[in-house]
């Protein structure tokens, strides 16, 4: 075995695969000859650099679990009648809000593009390598539910304690019993303060209360939300060409 080959096996043991690849073709090539040990060496250590970071951001968007994986910030529709301010949106695209530790409330109809718009916050997010995770609501009430029989409720819970940005979908789209409740405050109390959170929500914050059912549980979900979140509202909706509709074929057009 040549000095050569041991040193690319070396690589691929380390797990440099990358860096073995481009040292591999520096030695069949004659193009970067005329650079510089440092030069070549830059090279090697650039590629292996960029293929890590590229991986590292592939495995943030595949463990976020977007509902919508092709949402993008540079494709927000910003026609009149949805009233987004595309300056607010790109200030919270720079995803400042997760360094402060500030949540988002998304309000908007059925169909207003509620759901594309986190996720694209979302993507944001990912790109900067913080760990995302999306949820419906109905969905993480059930898991805490289900992890509570198996007896693995702490384990799960602090699944959802952890990512820098969760994003709750459907949130308060239906009443929640008073296990539901404090579940959520458990959930909502351990990210207080110390992770971002981004709720997408048919009705307004103030129709949450009755939502919740129980006056103390209430107020104590509520106060841990609204006084650090942006607001969002979405105009129009279901009385206007669905987002669902639009945002469907756009995501025909990228795959």
């Amino acid at each position: 075995m040549t000095t050569n080959q041991a040193t690319i096996n070396k690589l691929i043991e380390m797990r440099l695969t990358t860096m073995a690849e481009g040292f591999r073709q520096q030695l069949s090539g004659h193009s970067l000859a005329q650079l510089s040990f440092e030069e070549r060496m830059g090279i090697l250590v650039d590629a292996e650099y960029i293929s890590r970071k590229n991986n590292r951001l592939k495995r943030l968007i595949k463990k976020a679990d977007f509902d919508q994986g092709y949402a993008c910030i540079a494709d927000i529709n910003y026609s009149a009648g949805r009233k987004l301010k595309k300056s607010q949106i790109d200030s919270l695209a720079t995803c400042d809000y997760i360094d402060q530790k500030h949540n988002i409330i998304i309000m908007g109809a059925s169909g207003s593009g509620k759901s594309y718009l986190a996720c694209a916050f979302g993507m944001e997010a990912c790109k900067r390598y913080y760990s995302v995770k999306y949820i419906r609501l109905p969905e993480l009430l059930s898991d805490l539910a289900v992890a509570r029989g198996e007896g693995i409720y702490k384990k799960v819970l602090g699944q959802y304690s952890k990512p820098n940005l969760l994003i709750l979908d459907e949130w308060m789209l239906v009443s929640l019993t008073e296990t539901e409740a404090r579940d959520l405050l458990e959930i909502i109390h351990s990210r207080h303060k110390r992770a971002s959170t981004i709720f997408c929500s048919q009705f307004m914050p103030a129709g949450w209360h009755g939502k919740i059912g129980e006056a103390t549980l209430a107020d104590a979900i509520l106060d841990r939300i609204v006084h650090d979140s942006h607001v969002i509202e979405i105009h129009g909706g279901e009385q206007e060409s669905s987002m669902r509709e639009v945002y469907g074929i756009h995501k025909q057009i990228m795959v």
